[in-house]
C-alpha cells in the first residue's frame, strides 16, 4: 500500500483514551498532522506500508502489544520509525525495541520537549528512508532493462573479473563480453566498475560466486 504525497503523519497509538487525545492536541498545536487508534490491531489493520512519518507507540495493551506491533510491522515491510511511550519500561525491554529499529524509548509522564524531539527525529528517519527506498528503487528499474546475459556480465564485473575471465567462464568470446559490458555501463546510467560496484551493493546483487 502506498500514500506517496501525502504529508509526513504521526500515528499515535496507545489505549489510554485522555492521553491519546492530550498527544494528538499538542501534536496539532506545533503543526503536526497526526492520527489516533486505540489498540495495535487497529492500527495494524490501516498500516500505511509506505506512508512519510512516525508512530508514537504504547508498549502495554490489551490484546496484540506494542512489542509485537513492531514485529509484525516489519513482516509486512512497514518501516516507519517508532517512538515507544510505556509508564511501565525496563532495560531489556529498551534494549529489545532499540535493536529492533525504535527511534526512542520514552517512559510516561514524558518531558514535552524530549517527545517532541524524538519525534522531529523520527519524522526525519522517515524522510531518509523515502529517498533511500526511491534509490533502490531507481537503481532495481534499471536493473529491469538489463537482458539476462548482461545480468550474468554485470555480476562477473562486479566480483571484479576481466573480460577474458568472464569469458572464459560464461563460454562467451571476450569481444562479445566487452558489447555486454559497455550495454550494462550505459543501461546502469555509470562510467567505472566502482560506481557499479556501489549501485549493485546498494541494490542488493551479489557478485558472481557469492
Amino acid at each position: 500500500m502506498t500514500m506517496a504525497g501525502n504529508p509526513p503523519c504521526v500515528f499515535v497509538v496507545d489505549d489510554d483514551l485522555s492521553f491519546r487525545r492530550s498527544l494528538v492536541r499538542l501534536l496539532a498545536s506545533h503543526g503536526f498532522e497526526t492520527a489516533a487508534f486505540d489498540s495495535a490491531a487497529s492500527f495494524l489493520k490501516e498500516a500505511p506500508a509506505f506512508r512519510a512519518g512516525c508512530i508514537v507507540l504504547d508498549v502495554h495493551m490489551p490484546g496484540l502489544s506494542g512489542l509485537r506491533l513492531q514485529e509484525a510491522l516489519a513482516e509486512i515491510d512497514c518501516r516507519m520509525p517508532i517512538i515507544f511511550l510505556t509508564g511501565h519500561g525496563d532495560i531489556p525491554m529498551s534494549v529489545q525495541a532499540m535493536r529492533k529499529g525504535a527511534v526512542d524509548f520514552l517512559t510516561k509522564p514524558v518531558d514535552e520537549g524530549t517527545l517532541l524531539e524524538a519525534i522531529r527525529k523520527g519524522l526525519e528517519e522517515s524522510r531518509r528512508r523515502d529517498e533511500q527506498r526511491a534509490q533502490i528503487e531507481d537503481v532495481r528499474a534499471r536493473m529491469r532493462t538489463l537482458t539476462e546475459r548482461e545480468h550474468e556480465v554485470m555480476r562477473h564485473v562486479i566480483a571484479g573479473k576481466l573480460n577474458k575471465q568472464i569469458g572464459g567462464d560464461l563460454g562467451i568470446v571476450e569481444k562479445t563480453i566487452k558489447v555486454h559490458r559497455a550495454r550494462v555501463m550505459a543501461k546502469m546510467g555509470v562510467h567505472s566498475v566502482a560506481d557499479l560496484v556501489r549501485l549493485c551493493a546498494f541494490a542488493g546483487v551479489e557478485p558472481a560466486g557469492k
